[in-house]
């Protein structure tokens, strides 16, 4: 009877998040308190269900957006994507080793904060040989961060005064995860969300390299590297809004459901976060992973103001 509620409740909120009634943060925020109050009865499938609804979610934005702004902010976050990931990466290794962290946790959790958070673990794992527990452990903390970054962030962009295009610009280096980084630009803007996803998939290209390094740094063999094909959809989705394939009011309509599917998105990653998993994690992987985090927050934020 207990899990039959649960389970209840829990569709309950998908259904009424699906339709538009909850905010990112609050889905956020729901999706915690109810891993807090109950079991999630679907934790089996809402790590699949996270990446599904982000690619079908990030698609469908692409139907919003124009080729020739797309490769503009490409290119103007080129110079800081490169820097900040080689940079998050070197400092992640080096403070693995000097912490005396579990080497593979480390490198997740440094692959997690320097590209794109639980689709860098996802595709670096397999390649180092990572067990569930060090993968589980590093997707709750990249996880937990991601859902500080979501509320602090707009927060602080307000106090700076930062342009939709400075934010889009620094969530997306410094957010970990793609759905936090879509969920705190949706609050800020248009602008900051069209840049912000240009930006952040753009990013998660350098999945490719990073894996090939992991191949080398952990002297893996016959591992296949996961290239993020979405990505190639989203470009055709632009190409098709740049030349008005499809008519305005089902484009439109494909943006309002991606920005909806979203916030959906965030509160099963709220509901996945795994309490026990952080317990037993001890200090030092979160001292890492704050650490890291705190580096390319500054060092992206002081970037892009100068």
């Amino acid at each position: 009877m207990k899990v039959f509620f649960a389970k209840t409740i829990y569709l309950f909120i998908v259904l009424i998040t699906f339709l538009g009634f909850i905010s990112s943060p609050t889905a956020l925020i729901i999706g915690f308190v109810y891993t807090l109050l109950f079991k999630n009865p679907f934790k089996v499938y809402s790590y699949k269900a996270i990446h599904l609804f982000l690619k079908i979610s990030v698609v469908g934005l692409g139907f919003g957006m124009y080729l020739k702004q797309t490769i503009e902010t490409s290119k103007q976050g080129l110079s800081i994507t490169i820097y900040s990931i080689i940079l998050t990466v070197l400092l992640g290794i080096s403070l693995s080793k000097i912490l005396k962290l579990n080497l593979k946790l480390g490198y997740l959790i440094t692959s997690g904060t320097a590209i794109c958070g639980g689709s860098a673990i996802a595709a670096i794992s397999p390649i180092i040989k990572a067990k569930s527990k060090t993968i589980s452990i590093a997707l709750g903390i990249v996880f937990l961060l991601n859902s500080i970054a979501l509320f602090l962030f707009p927060v602080i962009g307000h106090v700076l005064n930062l342009t939709q295009q400075q934010f889009g610009l620094w969530c997306a280096i410094a957010i970990h995860d793609t759905s936090s980084v879509f969920g705190a630009a949706l609050g800020y803007g248009e602008e900051a969300l069209r840049i912000a996803t240009i930006v952040k998939l753009s990013r998660t290209l350098w999945i490719i390299p990073l894996s090939i390094f992991s191949m080398f740094f952990f002297k893996s063999k016959g591992e296949k590297i996961k290239i993020p094909y979405f990505i190639v959809f989203f470009i055709i989705a632009i190409i098709i809004n740049s030349y008005h394939i499809l008519p305005n009011p089902t484009t439109h309509f494909i943006v309002l459901i991606s920005k909806r599917l979203l916030i959906l998105t965030l509160f099963i990653v709220g509901s996945s976060i795994s309490i026990t998993d952080l317990k037993s994690t001890g200090l030092k992987p979160i001292l890492l992973a704050v650490i890291l985090w705190g580096f390319i927050s500054v060092f992206s934020l002081a970037f892009i103001l100068n």
